[in-house]
């Protein structure tokens, strides 16, 4: 059978297959004319010359056996190269339900059965429709009968196989308004959109932005830091995620102050709310650089009552595109928006926006009393496509301004592994459109999912222009943990960008050092401009900061000067200033404000705790805080912020180890009702022995 006879016997262009799937058909058909060789007494190949020429062979039983059997070879390569063709389908969910975007407009792409990386593998956009019957076996072809002319045995094989109807369409579920493409005629045979098989994962492509280390300063040549706070903790959860996948993650993937700032400290609250919060200073000898010492600033926001909560105008922007589809990306997004649901009040809106191909709204605002509709516009989803994030921030942003509560929290909750493909695709572009949408109220915040492709880079730039938070959700646990028990400070925010300034005294210190915080950076000038963005503090939200100091007359990281006084020399000073490291300064403006206010305190010596040795397991020396000293929450967050310093390289951590570290944490777990901080201390027994590499031959 030829391809011409093909396309008569399908009525349409025959499908692209794979070669293994053609040398089947082929050695299928080569197996239906050996057979015919088998008997030798009815070999007529074997007659003479004259013998060919002359014999009537097609009024011989020989004649109507090569019939048949050209006939059933045909039916035999036809329904090989079908189901074939079936076979590379993708699967559809457990609802066989179709994904958001399924019918494209544009083109599409997404990792396929080749096992290609998503990026490298490209949809046709007028073959993204796909028919459900086309999984079923095909019908049993009519048997052939002695006399039966070829073309009426083909016309019997195309009549015995049900033919696409219209309900087939109407079957589909669409989850979400995505752009229909021009109607193909029924009964035509169209396919859908490739999707991941089961198994596929990517390795290797994740994103995360390369910044060096905050470097030592002299304090007499730049006294003054600034930056800006942070509250994301998406950096500790994807670590997690690594040391229990069995690897060390990449050192970009480390940031230090989201690290600290993954745990909640109880900190001292603000006397007057009219202040959201209050600093606490600490000064503790370090645990890993001998004579210098560490300032711990702490601060954390008054929480909200549940019946003083705004009401919610919320839009889920779901990535439902073909990346998304492995068990930790939107099968435990379900999961985890489910669980917010039960942290709002009946009275506030749901939206949900998704986004593959294209953008399109899977369910109009619904009040949360009407749960069992949104769980089941969230359960109808399915992942396929590429991935047009613009066009879905977009859409999103639309539809929260169109339900816009002027006296509640409006907020876009962006749940992806941050890998868009379609459309804008430029950080700078869209930070600049995120940007600009914030002064309509509507803030973002970003949820992020999955590891292989997960692009950091994009959601830290989506979540920082935002006002909003960026998360990691590796579990159900974490979400549990973001999106119930820390829902207030996830989505209510009480102060708005938010900058830290310290001055540090040269008569007291010669040098100094930012742990963390190297993406926050600020010049020294925008402190007091209210036009530049800074962090956002969530109700109830703890945020932490640590500087390595030097005082003078320790050693200093860098020579003095030949030609000048020495930075470790004790310069004259005022009296007034004889007993302060620095002068810390706070910035912020209330969450509806547009002028910030100033919160002021000295870093006085009089506030530093002191230290205790003690011996690690091993028999090392390590340093820990006495209990009589410094408090659990602040030996903790120094005994993170060491373990977040030893996973980027141990630049300045001195001889610090990773046993170091599980004393200082055990020391000071105090009351741990989540398990959180014991959970901590098993990462750290798993980084001593994990590889810095995945082995991606299982």
């Amino acid at each position: 059978m030829d391809e011409r006879q093909l396309k008569d016997l399908l009525n349409n262009d025959v499908p692209a297959t794979d070669g293994n799937a053609r040398k089947r058909a082929v050695n299928l058909a080569l197996a239906e004319f050996a057979d015919a060789q088998k008997d030798s007494s009815k070999n007529f190949q074997g007659k003479g010359f004259w013998t060919r020429l002359t014999d009537r062979s097609n009024q011989t039983p020989r004649r109507d056996k090569m019939n048949s059997k050209l006939v059933y070879g045909g039916m035999a390569t036809a329904m090989a190269l079908i189901l074939a063709v079936g076979a590379t389908l993708p699967h559809m969910n457990n609802t066989a339900t179709l994904r958001t975007g399924a019918i494209q407009n544009g083109a599409s792409s997404a990792p396929g059965s080749m096992g290609l990386s998503k990026d490298k593998v490209e949809a046709d956009a007028s073959s993204t429709l796909a028919m459900a019957e086309m999984a079923k076996p095909m019908a049993a072809p009519a048997e052939a009968k002695k006399g039966d002319s070829f073309n009426s045995l083909l016309k019997n094989l195309k009549e015995s196989q049900p033919a696409p109807a219209a309900p087939v369409m109407e079957s589909m579920v669409m989850t979400g308004a995505a752009n229909i493409a021009p109607a193909m005629p029924m009964g035509r045979m169209m396919v859908m959109d490739a999707m991941p098989q089961p198994g596929y994962h990517d390795v290797g492509r994740d994103k995360f932005e390369h910044v060096e280390d905050s470097p030592v300063k002299q304090v007499k040549a730049e006294p003054v830091s600034t930056f800006s706070i942070d509250v994301d903790t998406s950096s500790y959860s994807f670590i997690r995620k690594q040391l229990n996948s069995g690897v060390l993650p990449q050192k970009d993937a480390v940031r230090v102050e989201e690290m600290v700032n993954y745990f909640d400290y109880n900190y001292a609250l603000p006397e007057d709310k009219a202040e959201p919060f209050k600093p606490s200073v600490t000064v503790t000898p370090s645990p890993w650089n001998e004579g210098h010492k560490l300032v711990h600033i702490g601060i954390k926001g008054y929480d909200i009552a549940a019946t003083a909560k705004p009401r919610s105008n919320l839009v889920f922007l779901i990535d439902t595109s073909g990346s998304m589809n492995e068990q930790d990306k939107l099968p435990l997004l379900k999961n985890s928006f489910k669980m917010l649901l039960d942290s709002l009040k009946a009275d506030d809106t749901v939206s949900i926006v998704t986004y593959a191909g294209n953008a399109g709204i899977a369910l109009e605002p619904t009040k949360v009393s009407d749960k069992a509709k949104i769980i089941a516009a969230l359960d109808s989803l399915g992942a396929g496509g590429g991935t047009a994030g613009a066009e879905g921030i977009r859409t999103a942003y639309q539809l929260a301004e169109s339900n816009l509560d002027k006296n509640g929290v409006n907020r876009v909750i962006l749940a992806t592994d941050g890998d868009f493909n379609i459309g804008i695709t430029d950080h700078n572009e869209l930070k600049s459109f995120i940007e600009r949408e914030r002064a309509s109220g509507v803030f973002l915040s970003v949820l992020g999912f999955g590891q292989g492709n997960y692009n950091d880079q994009m959601m830290q730039d989506l979540a920082q222009n935002g006002n909003g938070v960026a998360a990691y959700i590796d579990n159900l646990n974490e979400a549990r943990k973001v999106l119930v028990q820390e829902a207030s400070s996830t989505l209510f925010t009480i102060a708005k960008d938010v900058k830290i300034q310290v001055e540090f005294n040269p008569a007291m210190v010669s040098e100094y050092r930012l742990v963390g915080y190297e993406t926050r950076a600020l010049a020294k000038e925008d402190f007091n401009n209210d036009k530049v963005d800074a962090g956002d503090i969530g109700a109830g939200h703890a945020v932490t900061a640590i500087y390595d100091i030097t005082p003078v007359g320790t050693a200093p990281s860098v020579d003095p000067s030949r030609y000048g006084a020495s930075t470790s020399a004790a310069p004259a000073r005022p009296e007034a200033t004889a007993l302060e490291y620095g002068f810390l300064k706070l910035r912020y403006k209330l969450p509806n404000g547009d002028t910030s206010k100033l919160i002021t305190t000295p870093i006085s010596v009089a506030g530093e705790k002191p230290l205790a040795s003690t011996k690690c397991p091993a028999g090392a020396e390590c340093l820990v805080a006495d209990s009589f000293g410094a408090s659990d929450d602040v030996r903790f967050s120094v005994a993170v912020a060491g373990f977040g310093q030893l996973l980027k390289g141990g630049k300045y951590t001195g001889k610090l180890s990773y046993d170091d570290v599980i004393v200082m944490a055990q020391g000071a777990k105090g009351d741990d009702p989540y398990g959180y901080r014991a959970e901590f201390i098993n990462l750290v027994r798993l980084a001593k022995t994990m590889p810095a590499l995945p082995n991606t031959e299982q």
